[in-house]
């Protein structure tokens, strides 16, 4: 690409991360805060590094897929953490960073000595932010968790799925990559009080509480009901409305369908979905002429519009309701989305070159920056920056750096 449209971003320019995360959840922070502008430096175990370094790997000798979505805009030192020089280095790059972050297992931190009092004591300035599978204090603080975990005990998988179904887990990581983006959210409001009190603030999230802040129009139904929020497939559970929900197209595939969704606040939704559809007789018929009626004759509604959808793919659905001014969106799977060229000359999607898996097709920030959205660097390879990172975070000459790779510190 010649002539791009993103940018690389200075927000965060001279905040330096150290970055103790792995898998997703904290990965996706990071990254995060490297797009950004800042400098996040991977503190990786130089036996293998990050386990999602071999998560979903299709070749032995190229990082993952799944590692490099979550580890671009970032630098890679490999540090022993169990040698005690090892573990020196990292403490004397802590009285560098801005920001500490990890995602271990519960304790682990604290047992290889790095927990809050310490790091806090060599750096009274540093934002310390923990990512959890449980919240500080709850009786499950010591359990493990994964992505899935977190949907489980925090309400999302309990209204996904099918009426008189039994739950099921979202396709998107809530979970993971959403604690990671409410953890990014109050790091940076950490450092901008800083930038006021000039000292640094602990901060931890469990992953179970933070699925309760993506349910929230779900406890609002309980609000209003005093019941649990039931499962409603593809159909709004807030509220009866109709006609909103997934309509089938040709040809039939398994992810041939449009979302459309009429307002129960503009009443002229309905009389355009009628004139597209060519039912035009229908308007002010009293079974559908208000929302009510319409709730009360669901199926013979849907029926209606399934009748002329099943008639057309789904994109040309998507193009002639939405320019009738109707609410509507294809269901896109990630094969389409991948090639779809627009991501990529909007810069929403963007191609990088990995130093081992060469070019290589990745989502990046969807928030544009003075009209331009924020440049992707690939992730790095393991102990990539070790020497770099050393020599101008900590000033070590490469003798030093050399003589430290030699006793195993790094």
């Amino acid at each position: 690409m010649t002539d791009r449209n993103d940018t690389a971003l200075g927000c965060l320019s001279g905040t330096r991360v150290l970055d103790l995360t792995q898998f997703e959840a904290g990965p996706s922070c990071t990254e995060v805060l490297g797009l950004l502008g800042a400098e996040v430096v991977k503190v990786e175990n130089p036996k293998g590094g990050d386990p999602g370094r071999v998560a979903f790997r299709n070749h032995p000798e190229l990082e993952s897929p799944y590692f490099l979505l979550f580890n671009a805009n970032k630098k890679s030192i490999t540090v022993n953490l169990k040698s005690p020089r090892g573990l020196e280095l990292v403490k004397d790059l802590a009285r560098h960073a801005d920001v500490f972050i990890e995602n271990f297992a519960p304790g682990a931190i604290e047992r290889l000595g790095l927990g809050y009092e310490v790091v806090q004591a060599l750096n009274p300035g540093i934002v310390y932010a923990q990512v959890k599978g449980f919240g500080l204090g709850s009786p499950n603080e010591g359990n493990l968790a994964f992505d899935m975990i977190a949907q489980a005990s925090g309400g999302v998988m309990s209204i996904t799925g099918e009426p008189g179904q039994p739950p099921v887990k979202p396709g998107a990581t809530l979970g993971d990559t959403g604690t990671g983006m409410l953890m990014a959210i109050s790091i940076l409001a950490s450092l901008l009080r800083r930038k006021e009190t000039g000292r640094g603030e602990r901060l931890d999230v469990g992953m179970q509480d933070a699925m309760l802040h993506y349910v929230r129009v779900a406890f609002a139904v309980t609000a209003g009901t005093g019941r649990a929020a039931e499962r409603a497939g593809a159909k709004v559970m807030s509220i009866g409305n109709a006609p909103g929900g997934l309509y089938p197209c040709a040809p039939g595939g398994p992810n041939d369908y449009v979302y459309l969704y009429t307002s129960r606040a503009n009443p002229a939704h309905w009389q355009r979905v009628l004139q597209v559809i060519g039912r035009e007789d229908l308007l002010g018929d009293p079974r559908f002429d208000t929302m009510a009626a319409r709730v009360e004759n669901e199926p013979e509604v849907d029926a209606l519009i399934a009748q002329w959808t099943r008639q057309r793919d789904k994109h040309e659905a998507m193009r002639v309701l939405g320019a009738a001014g109707i609410p509507v969106g294809a269901v896109l799977d990630t094969a389409e989305l991948q090639s779809d060229p627009d991501f990529e000359r909007r810069g929403i999607m963007q191609v990088i070159q990995h130093p081992s898996n060469g070019a290589f097709k990745m989502p990046g920030w969807p928030v544009r920056h003075n009209g331009a959205a924020l440049r992707v660097s690939p992730a790095p390879l393991l102990g990539q920056h070790t020497g770099e990172v050393l020599g101008e975070w900590l000033a070590l000459d490469a003798e030093q750096v050399a003589a430290l790779q030699a006793e195993g510190a790094i």
